[in-house]
């Protein structure tokens, strides 16, 4: 019989993938490590239930969660990818920040523990289409999306951003003991909604979740210098950065 068991964050044991291309810097190559699903001493068939606190635990070694899957970065030849947290009790909104909060006033905000297929897929597929027709998840399919954004967790919430009875955009979230983690942001691209920065306005909603929860922290991920498509977090301060094994401000 199975039992879900916590496992010691010190014995973990990690897979690593073989080098492959990176998706973010173009010409280089990138290895990933992803925890192993069972610990050391415990038969194949137990299960191993990664609960709030562990789950805080990899996010404060710099893992993140992808569906099933808690991975980081183990690149050889490359540093690159930078986990980074915005401190939310301190955070300012830039000028550009306050008018995309503006703009989106007639905007609601709703949180969710379920996700409406029927809804959220079709957005899913189109941001996918649009933003995205040169990544890792390209081309996008059903299955793809249940494995990535329909594969929640007791701690997981949705974010959705509707305008009217329309969802225009949705965030999911994962609960730590001391933040949120964002995990994933996708939206409307259609002409109407372009000038809304609904990416930016999204996770400004993020950041008022995380203030009415009394969390700390906001997790975004990692922070990449030199690639657009991750840059952007600098954005958000004050902003701390994971180097050394230690959270330092990102000046």
């Amino acid at each position: 019989m199975s039992r879900d068991i916590t496992p010691d964050i010190r014995r973990i044991r990690l897979f690593l993938t073989d080098p492959h291309p990176c998706s973010y810097l173009p010409g280089n190559e990138a290895t990933t490590a992803f925890v192993a699903s069972a610990d050391l001493n415990l038969e194949v068939n137990s299960h191993i239930e990664v609960d709030p606190q562990f789950y805080s635990q990899l996010s404060d070694m710099g893992f993140r969660r992808s569906g099933q899957y808690f991975y980081a970065p183990r690149c050889q030849a490359c540093n690159a990818c930078i986990s980074a947290r915005l401190v939310v009790k301190k955070f300012k909104p830039s000028r550009q920040q306050q008018r995309c909060s503006s703009r989106n006033q007639d905007l609601t905000v709703w949180i969710s523990t379920q996700i409406d297929e029927q809804e959220h897929y079709p957005l899913y597929k189109r941001y996918i289409n649009t933003r995205h027709a040169d990544g890792d998840m390209f081309p996008p399919n059903l299955n793809q999306f249940r494995d990535f954004i329909g594969n929640l967790r007791e701690y997981s919430r949705i974010v959705e951003i509707r305008c009217g009875d329309e969802l225009i955009a949705a965030g999911v979230v994962d609960i730590l003991e001391d933040g949120l983690s964002a995990i994933y942001t996708y939206y409307s691209t259609e002409p109407q909604h372009k000038k809304r920065s609904l990416g930016t306005f999204t996770i400004l909603s993020e950041i008022m979740l995380a203030r009415e929860m009394e969390l700390s922290y906001l997790y975004l991920g990692y922070w990449i210098k030199d690639s657009p498509k991750m840059a952007y977090k600098s954005n958000y301060r004050p902003l701390e950065i994971l180097k050394d094994r230690q959270w330092t401000p990102l000046v």
